[in-house]
């Protein structure tokens, strides 16, 4: 493989891998209403016979700090999309009033924020391992290509500190979000 190539696909997995850690910290409660928090919640329609995102199948809202509000697209499938809320790992239980569903979400406890960071941080970690097993394909490649002689050795050493860049970079990133991840969790 070209080495441009390399660098360049390297440099793309490692920008998935910070946008999927951030995927998954918006996932997590805050003790703060977010439509994030469930938007991308797998509801299984029995009236369509297929699994599809909440966010596909209703409008989500948050009136106050404290509800998340989801008003289903289609009135069948409220049931539906109340069964896989209590089913999911988010640990809420919603009411259904009328024509939509009211989430409270209730203040955590310390112990469970504790938790969350927990949670978060190991999130992070898995973040961070797929950015570093990126760097190591890529330099892996490099070598392969200085080897082949399409690069010279000169080359192999400055596209191994371009790798070695991206990667500390990507990794920074990770850890701003969790910083902010972390607060946002603290925060009472």
């Amino acid at each position: 493989m070209d080495a441009d190539m390399i660098i360049l696909e390297a440099e793309d997995t490692m920008a998935k891998a910070v946008e999927y850690a951030l995927h998954e910290f918006s996932a997590v409660r805050t003790g703060k209403a977010s439509p994030a928090l469930v938007e991308n919640l797998d509801v299984h329609v029995r009236a369509y016979g297929s699994n599809m995102k909440l966010k596909q199948l209703a409008m989500i809202s948050t009136p106050d700090p404290r509800l998340i509000r989801i008003e289903p697209f289609d009135i069948s499938t409220l049931q539906d999309i109340d069964r896989a809320i209590k089913e999911s790992r988010l640990g809420l239980n919603g009411s259904i009033e009328g024509k939509v569903i009211r989430l409270p979400i209730p203040v955590l406890s310390q112990e469970r924020r504790e938790q969350m960071v927990k949670m978060v941080k190991g999130m992070a970690e898995d973040a961070r391992i797929a950015v570093r097993k990126v760097r190591q394909k890529a330099i892996e490649g490099l070598k392969a290509a200085e080897k082949e002689s399409s690069i010279t050795e000169d080359d192999l050493h400055r596209m191994e500190k371009e790798v070695q860049t991206m990667t500390d970079k990507s990794i920074a990133d990770v850890e701003k979000h969790l910083a902010s991840k972390e607060k946002d969790i603290l925060t009472v």
